[in-house]
């Protein structure tokens, strides 16, 4: 079914070699479903000047060679595009299941999510366990995916005061967004459990585990330590 963006993006030069296509800046899995649209549908017809793609919640950033690539090229074949972009049932989407530890030492803030939702910890758990997340952007440090889909009845604000080191593999609320943290790091969200499940390894082939479009699912675990 081809669709027509709602909202309408706004175009912005960012830059002298920047492009960006924003949707504003509401959190909206129809929103993020145009931007993953529109970027899908740029790599596969791509144009010479077009030098990266960053894609966001709510905008696509490209970055363009204007030495190739004059602006008012780019903004008519972006607009091409939003106009034949279609949102499509993918049954290849890939599915990964992210194993976690709750509470104890490893979600220091299970609690005060628990106080500020006014369910108990168990209830916090099985709400954020019966959630399927999809990665709706990367960003913040590497391999670090912000997922969409969260219970809205667990959203929780971040820390008034950020720790200056959460651990790697640490699980995460920030409003209505929930994350996983790859790399040990200061951080303000409020850390529920940890997982084992390494997401980045520069040295892989293959170093990110999520990228834009994964559908993830987080299963309780009660064995082991996640250090």
């Amino acid at each position: 079914m081809r669709i027509k963006s709602e909202p309408s993006p706004r175009l912005l030069p960012v830059g002298e070699f920047g492009l960006l296509i924003d949707w504003g800046d509401t959190v909206s899995s129809l929103i993020n479903d145009q931007v993953r649209a529109l970027d899908v549908s740029l790599e596969a017809h791509s144009l010479d000047g077009i030098m990266e793609r960053v894609p966001a919640y709510a905008s696509l950033l490209l970055i363009y060679d204007p030495l190739v690539l004059h602006q008012s090229e780019l903004i008519t074949h972006i607009n091409e595009h939003l106009s034949e972009i279609q949102i499509k049932s993918d049954h290849n989407i890939r599915q990964i299941e992210i194993p976690v530890q709750y509470g104890g030492d490893y979600g220091p803030d299970l609690a005060s999510v628990a106080a500020h939702t006014g369910f108990s910890e168990s209830e916090v758990v099985e709400r954020h366990v019966s959630g399927f997340y999809r990665v709706g952007m990367m960003g913040f440090m590497p391999g670090f995916a912000y997922l969409l889909g969260l219970d809205s009845e667990l959203e929780t604000p971040r820390l008034k005061s950020p720790r200056t080191n959460i651990p790697a593999g640490s699980i995460g609320i920030a409003g209505q967004q929930t994350g996983i943290y790859p790399l040990d790091s200061p951080g303000g969200w409020q850390i529920i459990g940890r997982t084992t499940v390494k997401l980045f390894d520069p040295l892989s082939d293959t170093p990110f585990l999520l990228a834009p479009g994964d559908i993830v699912r987080f299963v309780e675990s009660d064995g082991g330590s996640p250090i």
